[in-house]
């Protein structure tokens, strides 16, 4: 089984790269580069994680980083601001079944844990999986933080995951938790998800 895991510089995302390579996945990371919305530090974080996966597992977990900085500034000009975060993770789960399917990947790995952060509502889970038509993989879905961050520290990732960075700084004030499915839809057409994903997997290099 060959995974593509979204792979943020934070705290959830290696737990479940790393649980999943512990089932026996082959798991590719995928990491969404978000400058100029974030600074250096997260992709020299995430480098470190990958290393740090590949220390503690002994398998290969190759890191491709894909350009999302255009995608994040098209979503803020073009969606109401409160979705941004839903469009995000919408685009990124794109950009990751298109990557999938050409490096003949069988599914998706996100990190996200149930209701911790404003996009992990159930909800906005819902409304960002809108017509994906591709399997989705959560490992830690029912996890709490302090279990999540306990795995973390066992493996060595945590103390890297929390290294200073600036964060997003396109992130609204308010994002939205109870998303409207048609309307995610709605701006789904307007930016044309698809088209953005395909020339984010296509722009993806390896690391």
């Amino acid at each position: 089984m060959k995974l593509v895991s979204l792979m943020s510089n934070g705290i959830d995302s290696p737990v479940a790269s790393y649980r999943m390579s512990l089932m026996g996945a082959d798991v590719i990371l995928l990491h969404m580069d978000n400058r100029p919305y974030t600074d250096d530090r997260s992709v020299e974080n995430v480098k470190a994680i990958a290393e740090r996966l590949r220390e503690v597992t002994g398998k290969e977990f190759p890191l491709y980083m894909a350009p999302h900085g255009d995608n994040q500034r098209e979503i803020s000009e073009n969606c109401d601001r409160s979705y941004q975060c839903v469009m995000c993770k919408r685009v990124m789960q794109r950009t990751a079944r298109e990557l999938a399917k050409i490096l003949g990947a069988d599914a998706i790995v996100m990190g996200d844990s149930l209701g911790q952060v404003a996009s992990q509502t159930l909800r906005n889970i819902v409304s960002e999986n809108i017509g994906l038509d591709f399997p989705v993989i959560r490992p830690l879905i029912g996890m709490d933080k302090l279990e999540i961050e306990a795995i973390a520290k066992e493996i060595g990732t945590y103390d890297i995951s929390i290294r200073p960075t600036d964060g997003c700084t396109i992130v609204p004030v308010g994002p939205i938790t109870n998303a409207d499915p048609e309307k995610v839809a709605r701006f789904g057409e307007k930016i044309d998800v698809d088209a953005i994903a395909r020339r984010s997997a296509e722009a993806a290099h390896l690391i």
